[in-house]
């Protein structure tokens, strides 16, 4: 009963006020004097509501030269509280004096943090996971239903060289620093919320700080190999008419004959330019993450968007196009997990055909020669530009020998 009483009275206290408001009465001005400045039980009630709250307020009270006379005598602080001192930090005026660092030293507090945290552990960490699960899904239902790809002719123990040794190490070293880079990336993601709960935190820091040294220091022989792929293969990656007929059959799913291909077939041709593309946008927001100092990329993006008008393409307001440091990994670490997840969805496609998902794919990144049967069927054309070229030249090799490199 007394619990019943006293909510009928909160009600009745606040009836008023909030009668005032819907009628569009002004505000009530509130004396604050006697709290220094704290907020009010009308400020919280308005803010779950949804309203905004003027937090002029909060400048206008608890100066800490109001208690001069006893500032020597209070310790660090003086007359000043803790609030006193956060709110002056929040506002930008309190007195910070740093003896190295410059003007980012003096950032102490930085709103975006906390934006940044919560989209890291809410959108980025759920849509990235069913990302790639979904793709194993798709790949598991995909085997299921077509089966391995196998090679329709019977291999003729002729063997036709794919890819030499040195493309073959820039190949595996891509793969290789890739994988690295997108488990330790991973554990540094989801490590606090799937590690630590079940493994303990010691062994949770343990494993972030080695995934980091891994992650920084592996992302350079990324960033070399991904130079000489795309030194080498480029040239053979140009769009050309016999992509059309490729992707018209879907690689051969559709119809009685695998459709005619050079060295890369319409579906290579994407995995190549996906790579290329989104291992560059990795590398770049990765080195932005190393040197935030010296090398910022977003501001300069977004000025460069609002130039070209693309924040009016979705009705936004203009982009900012003045960040700090902080700001810049923020955005830098935002973006560069996107594109990652993206890629990692895409190379996991990739493992899948050229391992289990194809017959004899895997050797042409293995020992570097293929059967001329597998060669027939799914890179025709590639085929008939090796006999030619060999023809030419008089190096056509025995059938029962391998073909020098």
């Amino acid at each position: 009963m007394l619990r019943v009483i006293l909510a009928f009275v909160v009600i009745l206290g606040l009836a008023p006020v909030s009668l005032a408001q819907e009628a569009g009465a002004p505000p009530v001005e509130i004396d604050r004097s006697a709290t220094g400045g704290a907020q009010t039980l009308e400020d919280i009630l308005a803010r779950q509501r949804g309203e905004r709250v003027d937090t002029e307020f909060r400048r206008q009270f608890g100066d800490p030269d109001s208690a001069a006379g006893i500032a020597g005598q209070l310790g660090t602080l003086g007359g000043a509280s803790d609030p006193d001192l956060w709110r002056a930090l929040r506002y930008g005026e309190a007195d910070v004096t740093v003896s190295s660092g410059g003007d980012v030293a003096k950032v102490l507090v930085q709103d975006g943090g906390m934006a940044w945290y919560q989209f890291r552990q809410g959108p980025l960490l759920t849509y990235g996971g069913y990302l790639l699960l979904g793709m194993i899904g798709l790949l598991a239902l995909f085997f299921l239903a077509r089966g391995r790809i196998r090679v329709d002719a019977p291999a003729t123990g002729r063997l036709v060289v794919r890819f030499n040794a040195v493309e073959r190490f820039a190949h595996w070293l891509l793969a290789g620093s890739f994988i690295l880079l997108g488990v330790t990336g991973l554990v540094v993601l989801m490590g606090r919320k799937f590690i630590a709960p079940y493994m303990g935190k010691d062994f949770n820091s343990l494993l972030l700080t080695w995934s980091k040294v891994i992650h920084n220091n592996v992302a350079w022989a990324f960033m070399l190999a991904l130079v000489m792929v795309f030194v080498f293969w480029v040239v053979h990656n140009f769009p050309s008419r016999h992509d059309l007929k490729w992707i018209a059959q879907f690689g051969g799913i559709v119809g009685k004959k695998h459709p005619p291909a050079k060295k890369f077939n319409a579906g290579q041709k994407v995995i190549f330019w996906s790579v290329i593309i989104l291992g560059a946008s990795i590398s770049a927001s990765g080195l932005s993450l190393l040197f935030p100092f010296e090398m910022p990329m977003f501001a300069k993006t977004f000025a460069i968007m609002n130039q070209w008008g693309m924040n009016e393409w979705v009705g936004m307001a203009p982009f900012p196009e003045r960040l700090s440091p902080q700001e810049e990994m923020q955005f830098a670490q935002a973006w560069h997990a996107i594109v990652a997840f993206v890629l990692m969805a895409i190379i996991i496609a990739h493992i899948y055909i050229g391992t289990l998902g194809m017959e004899g794919a895997i050797d042409a990144m293995g020992s570097g020669e293929v059967d001329e049967a597998w060669a027939h069927q799914h890179h025709s054309l590639w085929l008939e530009e090796v006999k030619a070229k060999e023809a030419a030249t008089g190096k056509t090799a025995p059938s029962d020998a391998t073909p020098a490199e």
